[in-house]
Protein backbone atom coordinates (compact mmCIF):
# COMPACT_ATOMS: atom_id res chain seq x y z
CA UNK A 1 0.00 0.00 0.00
CA UNK A 2 1.36 3.39 -0.96
CA UNK A 3 1.97 5.84 1.86
CA UNK A 4 0.18 9.15 1.60
CA UNK A 5 2.65 11.96 0.99
CA UNK A 6 2.63 14.78 3.51
CA UNK A 7 3.61 18.30 2.52
CA UNK A 8 6.27 19.86 4.74
CA UNK A 9 5.41 23.53 5.10
CA UNK A 10 8.13 26.02 6.00
CA UNK A 11 7.53 28.18 9.07
CA UNK A 12 7.16 31.85 8.17
CA UNK A 13 6.62 35.19 9.90
CA UNK A 14 4.67 38.10 8.41
CA UNK A 15 5.45 41.78 8.96
CA UNK A 16 3.11 44.66 8.15
CA UNK A 17 3.25 48.38 8.82
CA UNK A 18 0.55 50.91 9.70
CA UNK A 19 1.03 54.29 8.04
CA UNK A 20 -0.92 57.19 6.56
CA UNK A 21 -2.05 55.09 3.58
CA UNK A 22 -3.27 52.06 5.55
CA UNK A 23 -4.81 51.82 9.02
CA UNK A 24 -4.77 48.82 11.36
CA UNK A 25 -7.89 47.29 9.79
CA UNK A 26 -6.44 47.57 6.30
CA UNK A 27 -3.12 46.06 7.40
CA UNK A 28 -4.96 43.09 8.93
CA UNK A 29 -6.75 42.54 5.63
CA UNK A 30 -3.49 42.76 3.65
CA UNK A 31 -1.79 40.32 6.02
CA UNK A 32 -4.71 37.87 5.66
CA UNK A 33 -4.09 37.93 1.91
CA UNK A 34 -0.33 37.67 2.44
CA UNK A 35 -0.90 34.60 4.64
CA UNK A 36 -2.92 32.97 1.85
CA UNK A 37 -0.10 33.80 -0.57
CA UNK A 38 2.38 32.22 1.87
CA UNK A 39 0.25 29.07 2.12
CA UNK A 40 0.02 28.90 -1.69
CA UNK A 41 3.82 29.16 -1.90
CA UNK A 42 4.29 26.32 0.61
CA UNK A 43 4.69 28.17 3.90
CA UNK A 44 2.87 28.16 7.22
CA UNK A 45 2.55 31.43 9.13
CA UNK A 46 3.31 31.08 12.84
CA UNK A 47 3.21 34.76 13.84
CA UNK A 48 2.48 38.27 12.59
CA UNK A 49 4.26 41.45 13.59
CA UNK A 50 2.69 44.87 12.99
CA UNK A 51 4.19 48.28 13.75
CA UNK A 52 3.04 51.83 13.17
CA UNK A 53 5.69 53.42 10.97
CA UNK A 54 5.21 57.06 9.99
CA UNK A 55 8.69 57.33 8.47
CA UNK A 56 10.15 53.97 7.25
CA UNK A 57 13.55 53.07 8.66
CA UNK A 58 15.88 53.33 5.61
CA UNK A 59 17.93 50.40 6.93
CA UNK A 60 15.28 47.89 8.07
CA UNK A 61 11.85 49.45 7.27
CA UNK A 62 10.63 48.82 10.84
CA UNK A 63 12.15 50.24 14.04
CA UNK A 64 15.12 48.71 15.87
CA UNK A 65 12.99 47.66 18.86
CA UNK A 66 10.48 45.77 16.74
CA UNK A 67 13.31 44.26 14.67
CA UNK A 68 14.94 42.98 17.88
CA UNK A 69 11.59 41.39 18.81
CA UNK A 70 11.38 39.69 15.40
CA UNK A 71 15.01 38.58 15.68
CA UNK A 72 14.34 36.92 19.05
CA UNK A 73 11.26 35.09 17.70
CA UNK A 74 13.03 33.90 14.54
CA UNK A 75 15.93 32.57 16.60
CA UNK A 76 13.72 30.58 19.01
CA UNK A 77 11.09 29.17 16.63
CA UNK A 78 12.92 27.67 13.63
CA UNK A 79 11.64 30.29 11.17
CA UNK A 80 12.67 29.75 7.55
CA UNK A 81 11.25 32.93 5.98
CA UNK A 82 10.31 36.43 7.10
CA UNK A 83 7.87 38.06 4.67
CA UNK A 84 7.15 41.80 4.50
CA UNK A 85 3.91 43.09 3.03
CA UNK A 86 5.71 46.23 1.85
CA UNK A 87 8.25 46.21 -0.97
CA UNK A 88 11.80 46.32 0.40
CA UNK A 89 14.66 48.25 -1.14
CA UNK A 90 17.77 46.21 -2.02
CA UNK A 91 19.64 47.82 0.90
CA UNK A 92 16.85 47.02 3.39
CA UNK A 93 16.66 43.40 2.25
CA UNK A 94 20.43 43.03 2.59
CA UNK A 95 20.49 44.59 6.07
CA UNK A 96 17.58 42.50 7.35
CA UNK A 97 19.13 39.27 6.03
CA UNK A 98 22.31 40.02 7.97
CA UNK A 99 20.30 40.57 11.16
CA UNK A 100 17.85 37.66 10.95
CA UNK A 101 19.98 35.15 9.04
CA UNK A 102 17.05 33.61 7.15
CA UNK A 103 15.21 34.17 3.86
CA UNK A 104 13.77 37.66 3.55
CA UNK A 105 10.92 38.18 1.09
CA UNK A 106 8.52 40.97 0.29
CA UNK A 107 5.09 40.67 -1.33
CA UNK A 108 6.56 41.04 -4.84
CA UNK A 109 9.18 38.30 -4.45
CA UNK A 110 6.58 35.99 -2.87
CA UNK A 111 4.21 36.44 -5.83
CA UNK A 112 7.11 35.84 -8.22
CA UNK A 113 7.92 32.63 -6.34
CA UNK A 114 4.31 31.43 -6.67
CA UNK A 115 4.32 32.25 -10.37
CA UNK A 116 7.55 30.27 -10.79
CA UNK A 117 5.91 27.25 -9.13
CA UNK A 118 2.70 27.55 -11.16
CA UNK A 119 4.16 28.17 -14.62
CA UNK A 120 3.50 25.08 -16.74
CA UNK A 121 4.20 26.02 -20.35
CA UNK A 122 7.46 27.21 -21.83
CA UNK A 123 5.87 30.60 -22.52
CA UNK A 124 4.71 31.10 -18.93
CA UNK A 125 8.09 30.01 -17.57
CA UNK A 126 9.83 32.51 -19.86
CA UNK A 127 7.52 35.30 -18.69
CA UNK A 128 8.15 34.49 -15.03
CA UNK A 129 11.91 34.14 -15.53
CA UNK A 130 12.06 37.59 -17.12
CA UNK A 131 10.13 39.12 -14.22
CA UNK A 132 12.42 37.38 -11.71
CA UNK A 133 15.60 38.64 -13.37
CA UNK A 134 14.25 42.20 -13.57
CA UNK A 135 13.42 42.03 -9.87
CA UNK A 136 16.82 40.49 -9.05
CA UNK A 137 19.04 42.91 -11.00
CA UNK A 138 19.06 45.83 -8.51
CA UNK A 139 19.35 43.38 -5.61
CA UNK A 140 22.50 41.58 -6.74
CA UNK A 141 24.68 43.44 -4.23
CA UNK A 142 22.95 41.60 -1.42
CA UNK A 143 23.92 38.22 -2.86
CA UNK A 144 27.69 38.77 -2.60
CA UNK A 145 29.63 38.63 0.66
CA UNK A 146 32.94 39.33 -1.01
CA UNK A 147 33.83 41.64 -3.90
CA UNK A 148 37.33 40.49 -4.78
CA UNK A 149 38.50 41.74 -8.16
CA UNK A 150 39.28 39.34 -10.94
CA UNK A 151 42.93 39.35 -11.81
CA UNK A 152 43.71 41.17 -15.03
CA UNK A 153 46.07 39.18 -17.23
CA UNK A 154 48.56 40.35 -19.85
CA UNK A 155 46.92 42.37 -22.59
CA UNK A 156 43.76 42.99 -20.55
CA UNK A 157 42.55 46.50 -19.89
CA UNK A 158 42.81 47.38 -16.23
CA UNK A 159 42.26 45.03 -13.31
CA UNK A 160 39.15 43.42 -14.80
CA UNK A 161 35.54 43.44 -13.59
CA UNK A 162 34.35 42.89 -10.06
CA UNK A 163 32.31 39.74 -9.54
CA UNK A 164 29.18 41.77 -9.01
CA UNK A 165 29.71 43.63 -12.30
CA UNK A 166 30.24 40.34 -14.08
CA UNK A 167 27.03 38.98 -12.62
CA UNK A 168 25.08 42.12 -13.52
CA UNK A 169 26.30 41.82 -17.10
CA UNK A 170 25.21 38.16 -17.22
CA UNK A 171 21.76 39.05 -15.87
CA UNK A 172 21.35 41.94 -18.32
CA UNK A 173 22.33 39.65 -21.20
CA UNK A 174 19.80 37.08 -19.98
CA UNK A 175 17.07 39.73 -19.74
CA UNK A 176 17.80 40.88 -23.30
CA UNK A 177 17.66 37.27 -24.52
CA UNK A 178 14.35 36.57 -22.74
CA UNK A 179 12.80 39.76 -24.14
CA UNK A 180 13.76 38.68 -27.67
CA UNK A 181 12.29 35.23 -27.03
CA UNK A 182 9.04 36.71 -25.68
CA UNK A 183 8.81 39.15 -28.60
CA UNK A 184 9.02 36.21 -31.00
CA UNK A 185 6.35 34.25 -29.09
CA UNK A 186 4.17 37.39 -28.91
CA UNK A 187 4.26 37.67 -32.71
CA UNK A 188 3.29 34.00 -33.01
CA UNK A 189 0.40 34.43 -30.56
CA UNK A 190 -0.74 37.57 -32.35
CA UNK A 191 -0.86 35.55 -35.57
CA UNK A 192 -2.85 32.82 -33.78
CA UNK A 193 -5.34 35.39 -32.49
CA UNK A 194 -5.63 36.78 -36.04
CA UNK A 195 -6.32 33.30 -37.39
CA UNK A 196 -9.31 32.85 -35.09
CA UNK A 197 -11.41 34.81 -37.54
CA UNK A 198 -14.09 37.29 -36.66
CA UNK A 199 -15.73 35.27 -33.87
CA UNK A 200 -16.76 37.34 -30.85
CA UNK A 201 -14.12 37.14 -28.11
CA UNK A 202 -15.10 37.00 -24.45
CA UNK A 203 -12.52 37.16 -21.64
CA UNK A 204 -12.91 36.15 -18.00
CA UNK A 205 -11.17 38.67 -15.76
CA UNK A 206 -11.12 39.19 -12.02
CA UNK A 207 -9.20 39.01 -8.80
CA UNK A 208 -7.25 35.84 -8.14
CA UNK A 209 -9.17 32.88 -6.66
CA UNK A 210 -12.66 34.17 -7.50
CA UNK A 211 -13.66 31.06 -9.52
CA UNK A 212 -12.85 32.06 -13.11
CA UNK A 213 -11.44 28.63 -14.04
CA UNK A 214 -14.36 26.83 -12.39
CA UNK A 215 -16.80 28.96 -14.40
CA UNK A 216 -14.75 28.30 -17.54
CA UNK A 217 -15.04 24.55 -16.96
CA UNK A 218 -18.79 24.72 -16.40
CA UNK A 219 -19.77 26.77 -19.44
CA UNK A 220 -17.22 25.38 -21.90
CA UNK A 221 -17.28 21.78 -20.58
CA UNK A 222 -13.47 21.82 -20.63
CA UNK A 223 -10.98 20.70 -18.00
CA UNK A 224 -9.06 23.81 -16.97
CA UNK A 225 -7.04 23.44 -13.76
CA UNK A 226 -8.93 24.98 -10.83
CA UNK A 227 -7.84 25.01 -7.18
CA UNK A 228 -8.60 26.96 -4.02
CA UNK A 229 -5.22 28.67 -4.10
CA UNK A 230 -4.02 31.97 -5.47
CA UNK A 231 -2.86 32.07 -9.10
CA UNK A 232 -3.97 28.52 -9.95
CA UNK A 233 -4.12 29.65 -13.60
CA UNK A 234 -1.17 31.35 -15.29
CA UNK A 235 -1.49 30.27 -18.91
CA UNK A 236 -4.35 31.75 -20.88
CA UNK A 237 -6.82 29.08 -22.00
CA UNK A 238 -9.07 29.77 -24.99
CA UNK A 239 -12.10 27.60 -25.77
CA UNK A 240 -14.79 27.79 -28.43
CA UNK A 241 -18.16 27.95 -26.66
CA UNK A 242 -21.58 27.58 -28.20
CA UNK A 243 -24.65 28.95 -26.40
CA UNK A 244 -27.97 28.54 -28.19
CA UNK A 245 -26.19 27.70 -31.44
CA UNK A 246 -24.25 31.01 -31.20
CA UNK A 247 -20.46 30.39 -31.19
CA UNK A 248 -17.88 32.62 -29.51
CA UNK A 249 -14.37 32.33 -28.05
CA UNK A 250 -13.95 32.33 -24.28
CA UNK A 251 -10.56 32.92 -22.62
CA UNK A 252 -9.53 32.39 -19.00
CA UNK A 253 -6.79 34.79 -17.91
CA UNK A 254 -4.37 35.15 -15.01
CA UNK A 255 -5.95 36.53 -11.84
CA UNK A 256 -5.16 40.04 -10.65
CA UNK A 257 -4.13 41.05 -7.15
CA UNK A 258 -3.48 44.21 -5.18
CA UNK A 259 0.08 45.51 -5.41
CA UNK A 260 0.64 43.36 -8.52
CA UNK A 261 4.37 43.59 -9.34
CA UNK A 262 5.03 45.87 -12.31
CA UNK A 263 7.51 43.27 -13.60
CA UNK A 264 4.65 40.77 -13.97
CA UNK A 265 2.32 43.22 -15.71
CA UNK A 266 5.04 43.85 -18.30
CA UNK A 267 6.13 40.20 -18.61
CA UNK A 268 2.55 38.96 -19.04
CA UNK A 269 1.83 41.54 -21.74
CA UNK A 270 0.78 38.93 -24.30
CA UNK A 271 -1.45 37.16 -21.78
CA UNK A 272 -3.14 40.47 -21.05
CA UNK A 273 -3.49 41.04 -24.80
CA UNK A 274 -6.33 38.49 -24.63
CA UNK A 275 -8.12 41.02 -22.44
CA UNK A 276 -7.18 43.98 -24.65
CA UNK A 277 -8.54 42.29 -27.78
CA UNK A 278 -11.71 40.92 -26.17
CA UNK A 279 -15.09 42.24 -27.30
CA UNK A 280 -16.76 41.48 -23.97
CA UNK A 281 -15.37 41.11 -20.44
CA UNK A 282 -16.92 38.89 -17.78
CA UNK A 283 -15.64 40.44 -14.55
CA UNK A 284 -15.93 37.62 -12.01
CA UNK A 285 -16.18 38.66 -8.35
CA UNK A 286 -16.09 36.55 -5.18
CA UNK A 287 -19.05 38.10 -3.38
CA UNK A 288 -18.42 35.91 -0.32
CA UNK A 289 -15.18 37.83 0.33
CA UNK A 290 -15.74 40.64 2.85
CA UNK A 291 -13.67 43.07 0.78
CA UNK A 292 -14.96 42.23 -2.68
CA UNK A 293 -15.56 45.92 -3.47
CA UNK A 294 -11.84 46.64 -3.10
CA UNK A 295 -11.06 43.64 -5.30
CA UNK A 296 -13.30 45.16 -7.98
CA UNK A 297 -11.43 48.47 -7.67
CA UNK A 298 -8.04 46.70 -7.96
CA UNK A 299 -9.10 44.85 -11.11
CA UNK A 300 -10.53 48.03 -12.65
CA UNK A 301 -7.26 49.82 -11.95
CA UNK A 302 -5.25 47.17 -13.83
CA UNK A 303 -7.81 47.16 -16.66
CA UNK A 304 -7.32 50.92 -16.89
CA UNK A 305 -3.53 50.43 -17.04
CA UNK A 306 -3.89 48.10 -20.04
CA UNK A 307 -6.45 50.36 -21.77
CA UNK A 308 -9.38 47.99 -21.27
CA UNK A 309 -11.48 49.82 -18.70
CA UNK A 310 -14.04 51.05 -21.26
CA UNK A 311 -14.87 47.62 -22.70
CA UNK A 312 -18.38 46.23 -22.49
CA UNK A 313 -18.48 44.34 -19.19
CA UNK A 314 -20.85 42.04 -17.32
CA UNK A 315 -20.24 41.75 -13.56
CA UNK A 316 -20.55 38.11 -12.46
CA UNK A 317 -20.87 37.84 -8.68
CA UNK A 318 -19.79 34.28 -7.95
CA UNK A 319 -19.84 32.05 -4.82
CA UNK A 320 -23.32 33.07 -3.65
CA UNK A 321 -23.47 29.65 -1.97
CA UNK A 322 -20.64 30.69 0.36
CA UNK A 323 -21.95 34.17 1.16
CA UNK A 324 -22.63 34.78 4.85
CA UNK A 325 -23.70 37.94 6.61
CA UNK A 326 -23.61 38.96 10.23
CA UNK A 327 -26.99 39.02 11.95
CA UNK A 328 -28.16 42.06 13.86
CA UNK A 329 -30.31 41.52 16.93
CA UNK A 330 -33.60 43.41 16.62
CA UNK A 331 -33.35 44.46 20.26
CA UNK A 332 -29.80 45.78 19.79
CA UNK A 333 -30.15 49.56 19.69
CA UNK A 334 -26.44 50.22 19.99
CA UNK A 335 -24.84 48.35 17.10
CA UNK A 336 -25.15 50.17 13.79
CA UNK A 337 -25.91 48.16 10.67
CA UNK A 338 -22.88 47.92 8.38
CA UNK A 339 -22.12 46.23 5.05
CA UNK A 340 -21.16 43.11 7.00
CA UNK A 341 -24.87 42.77 7.92
CA UNK A 342 -26.08 43.04 4.30
CA UNK A 343 -27.92 40.06 2.83
CA UNK A 344 -27.56 39.36 -0.88
CA UNK A 345 -30.90 41.11 -1.40
CA UNK A 346 -29.57 44.14 0.47
CA UNK A 347 -26.53 44.23 -1.80
CA UNK A 348 -28.70 44.11 -4.90
CA UNK A 349 -30.38 47.34 -3.75
CA UNK A 350 -27.10 49.23 -3.36
CA UNK A 351 -24.93 50.60 -6.18
CA UNK A 352 -25.35 47.19 -7.86
CA UNK A 353 -28.95 48.14 -8.69
CA UNK A 354 -27.66 50.77 -11.12
CA UNK A 355 -25.95 48.06 -13.16
CA UNK A 356 -29.27 46.52 -14.18
CA UNK A 357 -28.79 43.47 -16.42
CA UNK A 358 -25.00 43.90 -16.29
CA UNK A 359 -24.90 42.24 -12.84
CA UNK A 360 -25.35 38.50 -12.31
CA UNK A 361 -25.34 36.39 -9.13
CA UNK A 362 -24.26 32.78 -9.53
CA UNK A 363 -22.45 29.82 -7.99
CA UNK A 364 -20.21 28.21 -10.60
CA UNK A 365 -19.33 25.36 -8.23
CA UNK A 366 -22.96 24.45 -7.43
CA UNK A 367 -24.21 25.56 -10.87
CA UNK A 368 -26.76 27.99 -9.42
CA UNK A 369 -28.40 30.58 -11.72
CA UNK A 370 -26.34 29.40 -14.71
CA UNK A 371 -29.39 29.52 -16.99
CA UNK A 372 -29.72 33.24 -16.27
CA UNK A 373 -25.97 33.59 -16.83
CA UNK A 374 -26.16 31.91 -20.26
CA UNK A 375 -29.11 34.10 -21.30
CA UNK A 376 -27.29 37.30 -20.37
CA UNK A 377 -24.07 36.24 -22.08
CA UNK A 378 -26.00 35.10 -25.15
CA UNK A 379 -27.74 38.49 -25.44
CA UNK A 380 -24.47 40.41 -25.05
CA UNK A 381 -22.58 38.24 -27.54
CA UNK A 382 -25.46 38.39 -30.04
CA UNK A 383 -25.46 42.21 -29.98
CA UNK A 384 -21.80 42.18 -31.03
CA UNK A 385 -22.21 39.26 -33.45
CA UNK A 386 -25.06 40.73 -35.51
CA UNK A 387 -23.11 43.93 -36.14
CA UNK A 388 -20.20 41.82 -37.40
CA UNK A 389 -22.33 39.35 -39.42
CA UNK A 390 -25.52 41.28 -40.34
CA UNK A 391 -26.33 38.91 -43.20
CA UNK A 392 -26.99 35.89 -40.91
CA UNK A 393 -28.48 37.51 -37.81
CA UNK A 394 -31.79 35.74 -38.54
CA UNK A 395 -30.05 32.53 -37.40
CA UNK A 396 -29.87 33.82 -33.86
CA UNK A 397 -33.10 35.03 -32.16
CA UNK A 398 -32.92 37.90 -29.72
CA UNK A 399 -33.74 35.70 -26.74
CA UNK A 400 -32.20 32.36 -25.87
CA UNK A 401 -35.62 31.07 -24.72
CA UNK A 402 -36.74 31.01 -28.36
CA UNK A 403 -34.49 27.99 -28.94
CA UNK A 404 -36.51 25.93 -26.49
Amino acid sequence: MLEKKTIAYENAVLIGVINKKQDAEKVTEYLDELEFLTYTAGGEVTKRFVQRVEIPNPKTLIGTGKMAEVQEYVKNHDIGSVIFDEELTPAQQNNIEKLLRCKILDRTSLILDIFAQRAQTSYARTQVELAQYEYLLPRLTGLWTHLERQRGGIGMRGPGETEIETDRRIVRDRIALLKKKLAKIDRQMETQRGNRGALVRVALVGYTNVGKSTLMNVISKSDVFAENKLFATLDTTVRKVVVGNLPFLLSDTVGFIRKLPTQLVESFKSTLDEVREADLLLHVVDISHPNFEEHIASVNQILDEIDSADKKTIMVFNKIDQYQHETLDKDDLVTEKTKAHFTLEDWKKTWLAKMGDRALFISALNKENLDDFRKRVYTAVREIHVTRFPYNNFLYPEHLDEYA
